[in-house]
């Protein structure tokens, strides 16, 4: 082998090893330099990126609910509020015996069968290490005995949170309505609903009424809790220096007045209806009372199912709002709008119609609670003559100038007013009738005679008639209903639009004066509508509405007979009636006459209203003038014995007392319920206490000293 070969193709191959290994190593130095750099990179650079997500695998923050905001009366008295609520969460992992520990958890708070259960399959469907809540609202002993061995019960968890409570809940529980848990249906994957703070076990959303239209800006912003946790996620300790602190929610301000709303539930008892009370210059709602009502409060912790069962199945409808959820029959009501059409038409209120009680006509009686002879338009709505406006409504030939009168004046409208799932009852027309009944569209002379009293397809609800009421008060505005006063602070403006009436003064007057001879001539004549404060008169209108067919209910008014066969008392009003202030509209159901069954819960609601108001009150008490005492006539030998004692028997009051005094014009405005009304307080619907009268003049005063009064005092009236 010649050996330059053999050299060559050494030296060959060590060529090649050189290449490949000086290649390698320049691949391997530029991996460590890169390596190197990025090391470099992270802890220099990266540094506190790092050391942050470090501290979070150790620290997390933890939401927390903020405090919602409150519901306040005009008068600022707290409607809605928030108060400490102790509870009790459960988590689980993977390790957790459920069973075990709610058996240790039953020794220490009471958990009854049913409950158990619940919170059992709330555990199994909610998240891993996600909390679910056992009890609420638990007790100080309670609480103590949780957190003392909360080392010996992994997974649970005694915190305070804040619980919404309704301190009048049952006078307001249909207007401001409640909040209550968040449930899966109310989740949402965008939106507001999309806020992780729905799934805190302690977060309450609004439900029903002005919690519900009002929910956003009520709940606040939420802060955060920094918790210190172990690689299971259980707390270990908190950081209260990281803690973000929450914004509480816009408190919402009602034109609602407590005294009077308070005061409408009590007069109400165990009936059943609505009252609806406005001011007849602004528009705002003073009193939106759903009678019977139920307790709010049970709501926000959640009701049994036996409980919810047992208010649903109530005949009387406590969980529905009367005033706006429900519509009725206006019945006699209503004839202040027929009226007003045909004095609009040109029909003078002169026109006499004559009733005996029955009328023939179109094949079949038409009739009246009484035969009340010949009457004009003033007596028919005076004395609520259905014969009269019966043949009324014809002369008018049909309900199309009756239904744009009554729409005008709020009737068959729904308002803006913050009460979601309002029905707009029904004022009807041709053209209704043509696509409610197709195979009939025609309408019949014979079905206006039930639209000329409020019957037939006529429905309204409480606030509608109140409305209706407030505008014929107020003779010029179309007044539109205000519920809400101011929001986070803010001046709220009338919801709708406030235009001016369309009709003749002189015609709007009429209805005044009309309304003026029922409560002194007419069916609501006497003490069911004497308000007892002297000169202050209250005018009003009476319905009595058939709730099925004309023989539903028995007796007179149809107030007999089994509850839900009587017919519904109406009664609407205003006052004082020489200067209306407050329009009001009052819904017995099923009460019978109107002037039995409504018209003496008016006069106490109104009561309150008028005797809170100073203006009115001015009207009602003045001071009496002083009296300059003189000195007692000497007595001559020739004056007879007897009149030194009586002289001597005289009151010893100073003529500054007699100054200070009040005159009254009559016992009612002197009690000393009158002169000072009552005032929503903490305890609810405080009943409104009878109280002694005024101090009278010693019993030895001579009676002619003694201020007579300008109206006697009816004892039926209660005080």
């Amino acid at each position: 082998m010649n050996p330059q070969i053999y050299f060559n193709e050494v030296n060959e191959r060590q060529g090649v090893f050189h290449r490949r290994a000086f290649l390698m190593g320049a691949v391997a130095g530029v991996g460590v330099l890169t390596l190197t750099g990025r090391l470099a990179f992270l802890q220099l650079v990266d540094a506190d990126k790092y050391k942050t997500l470090s501290l979070n695998n150790e620290f997390q923050s933890r939401l927390q609910p903020p405090p919602r905001g409150l519901i306040l009366d005009r008068n600022g008295v707290v409607l809605a509020s928030n108060r400490p609520d102790f509870r009790l969460y459960v988590s689980r992992d993977e390790n957790t015996n459920i069973d075990q520990l709610l058996d240790r958890l039953q020794k220490l708070v009471p958990l009854d069968l049913d409950h158990r259960n619940r919170v059992l399959q709330d555990l199994i469907d909610a998240p891993r290490r996600a909390p679910v809540t056992v009890m609420e609202d638990l007790t100080w002993e309670e609480f103590s005995r949780i957190n003392v061995r909360t080392p010996e019960l992994p997974g649970v968890t005694a915190d305070m949170g804040d619980i919404r409570v309704y301190p009048f809940s049952a006078a307001f529980a249909h207007v401001i309505g409640y909040v209550a848990k968040v449930s899966k249906e109310d989740v949402t994957k965008e939106g507001p609903n999309s806020d992780p703070i729905l799934l805190n076990p302690g977060f309450r959303i609004g439900k029903a009424g002005l919690e519900k239209t009002y929910d956003l800006p009520m709940r606040g912003r939420p802060g955060a809790k920094k918790v210190e946790v172990d690689v299971k996620g259980r707390v270990v300790r908190e950081d209260p220096g990281g803690d973000v602190p929450s914004v509480p929610g816009e408190a919402l301000q009602l034109t609602l007045d407590a005294d009077i709303q308070n005061r409408a539930l009590e007069v109400f008892g165990a009936d059943s209806g609505a009252a609806v009370m406005m001011d007849c210059r602004t528009g705002d709602v003073l009193c939106m009372l759903s009678a019977p009502s139920f307790d709010a409060n049970r709501f926000v912790k959640g009701l049994t199912a036996p409980e919810y069962k047992a208010l649903a199945d109530y005949d009387h409808k406590p969980l529905i709002n009367k005033t706006v959820n429900a519509t009725y029959p206006p019945g006699s009501t209503f004839k202040t709008m027929v009226a007003l059409t045909a004095l609009e038409m040109g029909i003078p209120a002169s026109t006499t119609y004559t009733c005996n009680k029955a009328w023939f006509w179109g094949g079949r009686t038409w009739h009246c609670d009484e035969a009340h002879g010949t009457l004009d338009m003033k007596m028919g709505i005076a004395k609520s003559c259905d014969i009269y406006f019966y043949q009324l409504a014809l002369r008018i030939g049909g309900p199309d100038p009756i239904a744009k009168v009554a729409t005008t004046m709020g009737l068959g409208q729904l308002y803006n007013i913050g009460i979601p799932s309002q029905r707009a009852g029904l004022i009807p027309t041709v053209e209704w009738l043509k696509k409610a009944r197709p195979r009939d569209p025609v309408w019949h002379p014979g079905e206006t005679p039930s639209v000329g009293i409020g019957q037939g397809a006529v429905n309204v609800n409480p606030l509608q008639l109140c409305v209706m009421c407030a505008r014929i008060a107020n003779r010029k505005k179309a007044l539109y209903p205000r519920l809400v006063r101011s929001l986070g602070g803010v001046e709220q403006p009338p919801p709708g639009a406030v235009e001016p009436l369309p009709w003749k003064p002189e015609h709007i007057e009429f209805l005044h004066e009309a309304m003026i001879a029922v409560t002194t001539n007419g069916t609501a004549a006497g003490p069911a509508t004497d308000l007892g404060l002297g000169p202050i008169k209250m005018a009003g209108k009476t319905g009595t509405a058939q709730s099925h067919s004309y023989n539903g209910g028995i007796g007179a008014h149809g107030a007999q007979g089994a509850w839900d066969q009587r017919d519904h008392a109406w009664f609407i009003a205003f006052a004082p009636a020489d200067d209306p202030r407050y329009a009001m509209a009052v819904l017995t159901e099923h009460g019978g006459f109107g002037a039995g069954a409504s018209a003496p819960k008016a006069r106490e609601i109104m009561r309150v209203a008028l005797l809170k108001d100073p203006e009115v009150r001015a009207r009602i008490v003045q001071p009496t003038p002083a009296i300059t005492t003189q000195p007692p006539a000497a007595t001559t030998p020739s004056a007879p014995a007897a009149a030194a004692p009586t002289a001597a028997a005289a009151p010893a009051a100073s003529p500054a007392a007699h100054a200070a005094a009040p005159h009254t014009a009559n016992a009612h405005a002197a009690s000393a319920h009158a002169a000072s009304p009552h005032h929503a307080g903490a305890h609810g619907a405080a009943p409104f206490a009878a109280r002694p009268p005024a101090a009278s003049p010693p019993a030895a005063s001579p009676p002619a000293a003694a201020p007579a009064p300008a109206a006697a005092a009816n004892p039926d009236i209660p005080i």
